[in-house]
């Protein structure tokens, strides 16, 4: 097996940071599930219990304890949410429908790790938590609520996980994360950025060879932009500027069924009453598995079910998000013993997102959104 030093394994993710500050995607709200591609064909079910390359350390750090000598993973997601507003007797309100708000977005990530004994774990993980890209038509009849918006974050994560017993794992990270936000309310324009400091933590439990179990936690995050009228129009952005993210709790599970078949299933909560203008949590339900044809080809797929933050008196223009689901195929090539490809495609189905909002004296924005989107995603895995 070939060595490779730490610091040239944790070098090479600090010059791929910018790769990471292009545009990005989004899940439920503006949080973004899609922190690799190697759990896409599954519907990122069983993600803090899988443990099968280094991007478990955003799902689950403990899962780096699973992972021999040097490790390296690599990959982009890249998604396309539409949105399409139907108006339904919205008054005193001129122009057009808005057209189609959704934007492409491109997720780069990179995970390393460094099995230093074999209990001590090293890595070291740099991802796009936070997304969203929205912009309606010039003429939208909703220009006054808000007209555009792009949020992105990056944020690098560095971790550790150590071995208590054959069946035991804990994994600790810390987390730097930078966002930016830009909105347009009518003619109004701004932008600004912030960064914090967070934390994420997680246990890998080995019931048996055959089965695994995971629990971890990813904080929130306290931030302060510019309060002016454009960023306050953002939701979660409070009348102080003050903008905070959810702390997201995960249960994963694991199971070789057979010699060729694997299962895995996931429940997530995201607690966004933390977060202003948010009134409930989310949670997010997620069952997926996987055939091994050979040695070499292995077929996934997954089916999960996100549950929208946002009511009907909550929804804003700038995030018409609404309960989806998800459908999800994908697949695994293997070149060898130490590198692997994977890659997926996730269709998303919104339910209808229902507005009926007051945008002045006399003036409502009323009617409906029909919500849908497309996930593809390409990861290569590769071990020294």
């Amino acid at each position: 097996m070939k060595k490779i030093t730490l610091p040239a394994v944790f070098s090479l993710c600090a010059l791929s940071c910018a790769l990471v500050l292009s545009p990005s995607v989004r899940a439920s709200g503006f949080l973004a599930v899609e922190e690799n591609a190697s759990g896409l064909g599954v519907a990122y079910a069983g993600a803090a219990a899988s443990a099968d390359n280094a991007g478990t350390l955003y799902y689950n750090p403990a899962g780096l304890t699973r992972l021999p000598g040097v490790q390296l993973s690599v990959g982009l997601v890249g998604a396309q949410s539409r949105y399409e507003f139907d108006d339904d007797g919205s008054v005193g309100l001129a122009g057009g429908e808005g057209g189609q708000a959704g934007r492409w977005r491109g997720l780069p990530h990179l995970y390393a790790s460094w099995a230093v004994n074999a209990d001590l774990s090293l890595g070291m993980g740099i991802s796009s938590p936070y997304s969203l890209d929205m912009e309606y038509d010039d003429d939208w009849l909703g220009r006054n609520t808000g007209v555009s918006a792009r949020f992105s974050s990056l944020n690098i994560n560095p971790a550790l996980a150590y071995r208590v017993s054959d069946r035991v794992s804990v994994g600790l990270g810390l987390n730097y994360q930078q966002i930016r936000l830009k909105t347009t309310l009518n003619a109004m324009r701004n932008s600004d950025t912030d960064s914090a400091w967070g934390w994420n933590v997680g246990a890998l439990f080995t019931l048996s060879p055959e089965m695994r179990l995971g629990l971890a936690y990813r904080s929130g995050m306290d931030y302060r932009l510019e309060a002016n009228a454009a960023l306050q129009a953002f939701p979660g952005v409070d009348g102080r500027g003050r903008f905070r993210t959810p702390g997201i709790y995960s249960l994963s599970v694991w199971q070789q069924v057979s010699e060729r078949w694997e299962a895995m299933g996931d429940i997530s909560w995201a607690d966004w009453e933390r977060v202003d203008g948010y009134d409930h949590g989310s949670w997010r339900l997620s069952w997926g598995a996987a055939y091994a044809y050979n040695e070499r080809w292995k077929s996934k797929f997954g089916i999960a079910y996100d549950r929208s933050p946002v009511r009907t008196a909550e929804r804003s223009v700038l995030l018409p998000d609404a309960h989806r689901l998800w459908l999800a195929i994908g697949g695994q090539y293997r070149f060898g013993k130490y590198a692997t490809l994977d890659f997926g495609y996730a269709y998303q189905r919104a339910r209808e997102a229902r507005m009926d909002r007051a945008q002045g004296a006399g003036l409502r924005l009323k009617g409906s959104y029909d919500a849908s989107g497309h996930v593809i995603g390409v990861q290569y895995n590769q071990g020294f």
